[in-house]
């Protein structure tokens, strides 16, 4: 009975980590929408979105089976996307001492980043998108180290 009890009441908790919103499941196999803000060095909004970090969003785009559709503005506007639930990811030369902690999920900093010189930069995602972003910190620990 006891085993009963505990099989239901771990099985209602769901996976951990989870995605209320379901960012991962859906930009699995289909299209990440990403704000980029311009950071010289790190990531370019002029013609088109170029830089590291354009190219680390792109190759875990690849690696979900996804496309990028990109945003770029201010980190106000960005940051309003996420939480509007316009976009699912906003980088830039946001680093570990942002001041939106309050209002999105953030990463890790990775200082290793070519172009941070030495600043822990952080990716933002919608917060409680949980799921989502272990997936983010999982790649970015693989492609730069974590």
């Amino acid at each position: 009975m006891v085993a009963a009890l505990l099989a239901f009441a771990l099985a209602a908790c769901g996976p951990v980590p989870a995605d209320p919103g379901g960012t991962l499941e859906r930009v699995t196999g289909g299209t990440l929408r990403a704000g980029a803000v311009s950071s010289p060095g790190l990531i370019e909004t002029a013609e088109r979105v170029t830089g590291p970090l354009a190219r680390l969003v792109e190759r875990f785009a690849s690696d979900r089976g996804a496309e990028v559709r990109w945003s770029s503005g201010s980190e106000e506007e960005l940051v309003s996307g996420l939480e509007k639930g316009a976009l699912d990811l906003v980088v830039g030369g946001i680093t570990d001492r942002t001041p939106w902690a309050d209002r999105v999920g953030v990463s890790r900093g990775y200082p290793q980043i070519p172009g941070s010189d030495g600043r822990a930069i952080c990716f933002l995602v919608p917060q409680g998108e949980n799921a989502f972003l272990t997936a983010i910190e999982r790649f970015l620990d693989a492609e730069v180290g974590g």
